[in-house]
């Protein structure tokens, strides 16, 4: 056989032939409905644990539903905490250590689900807050919160030429009437 007859032979069988195009076509197809699957299935589990949350901050404004909070949180829950110690409101209300009526009161302004997290940022007064709650299952197995700080939250998962070109920040502090305050900034990555 010669090179050309080789080449004409390589290319019937590559991937140029109706066969292969039409199977390459329906692998493509197959995947469009498997990300179209998953991207609905993450935002109904972005819808519910969004709705969690809104459950536990409704539990803890009502008197008396502290069962109700604790049946939604780990045993283990994982706790972080940034800002002036003597601002560990939620940890003083969760631990029985502050009355819901008598400590400080936390009303989201804003929820926003990305993944399994939950973000509520809100303020009272000169005290800007924002808490990160990680759901699983329906259940919370992380809290962090920032008091008094910028938060930005950037998404750094291997980049692929998909996703190369967009914004990796996936929300960021938005407190309206605070703008003219000096906050220390953080970036959690997740």
């Amino acid at each position: 056989m010669t090179i050309h007859e080789a080449h004409s032979h390589a290319q019937i069988r590559g991937s140029h032939s109706p066969i292969n195009q039409n199977i390459n076509m329906k692998q493509i197809s197959s995947s469009i409905e498997i990300s179209e699957m998953e991207a609905e299935r993450n935002q109904k589990e972005e819808m519910q644990n969004k709705a969690t949350v809104e459950t536990l901050y409704k539990a803890l404004l009502g008197q008396g539903q502290m069962d109700t909070v604790a049946n939604m949180l780990a045993s283990d829950l994982e706790w972080w905490f940034h800002g002036p110690p003597q601002c560990q409101h939620m940890m003083r209300v969760l631990t029985g250590e502050t009355a819901l009526n008598n400590g400080f009161r936390f009303e989201p302004r804003s929820l926003t689900a990305i993944g399994d997290c939950v973000i509520a940022e809100g303020w009272e007064g000169k005290a800007y807050w924002v808490h990160v709650w990680t759901v699983k299952n329906g259940t919370i197995t992380q809290f962090r919160e920032y008091f008094n700080t910028w938060l930005v939250v950037r998404d750094l998962r291997s980049q692929t030429w998909e996703n190369r070109l967009q914004n990796m920040t996936l929300w960021q502090s938005q407190p309206r009437d605070l703008y003219r305050r000096s906050l220390p900034g953080l970036v959690l990555a997740i």
